[in-house]
């Protein structure tokens, strides 16, 4: 629960969209997309969704004290994949198809058949095998339309702002070093000195 705790490196966005008035809204779009197991141990697409921030187990947003503080809306995006150590599936592989030609009294594998055995050590290890886990943590302010993710990361940042999207039908703007500092003249004077002139197209 780092962003309920300390200091954080975060990227920061306006909110641009038309925010719903009811509390009930904003519990619906994030129940309905909160993050959900595969139905299969074999999946192995990338699988996102919303949860807790005090629990990555937790992804039911019912109870609004857990996840909203005033006009603070906290929460975080998880994001799953599995995926298979690359040497250890083609050594396994590589002793299948040795087996297979050993069986058979053939010197080859035909490519349908290694197309086969491929899929299977597939669903077998995927099988046994758990997800990568990676939670970035979110700050929304209700009130004056920014919000803040616990992440510096490209591909993070726009799945996230994907998945805001498709939740609430909401636009994630970036901001950038200058737009944080309006009303600190003194310090955008700095950042203009140092080259910050962008205004728009930073993250």
């Amino acid at each position: 629960m780092g962003i309920l705790s300390g200091g954080l490196s975060v990227r920061r966005y306006r909110v641009e969209g038309q925010l719903p008035e009811a509390r009930e809204a904003l519990i619906t779009a994030l129940n309905g997309n909160a993050f959900r197991e595969p139905l299969s141990p074999v999946h192995k697409e990338e699988v996102m969704g919303w949860t807790q921030v005090h629990n990555l187990l937790d992804t039911s947003f019912d109870d609004i004290n857990l996840w909203l503080y005033n006009h603070y809306a906290i929460f975080a995006l998880r994001i799953d994949k599995k995926t298979l150590p690359a040497k250890l599936f083609k050594a396994h592989l590589q002793k299948r198809q040795q087996a297979w030609c050993k069986e058979s009294g053939r010197e080859r594998v035909p490519a349908k058949v290694k197309e086969e055995l491929k899929e299977l050590l597939e669903m077998e290890m995927l099988r046994q095998t758990l997800p990568k886990v990676a939670v970035h943590e979110l700050v929304w302010n209700l009130q004056e339309g920014w919000l803040a993710v616990h992440s510096q990361s490209d591909a993070v940042n726009d799945k996230l702002r994907k998945h805001f999207h498709r939740s609430f039908s909401m636009v994630l703007q970036p901001v950038t070093p200058l737009e944080w500092t309006a009303d600190l003249p003194e310090v955008a004077d700095r950042l203009l000195s140092m080259g910050t002139t962008e205004l728009g197209d930073g993250q």
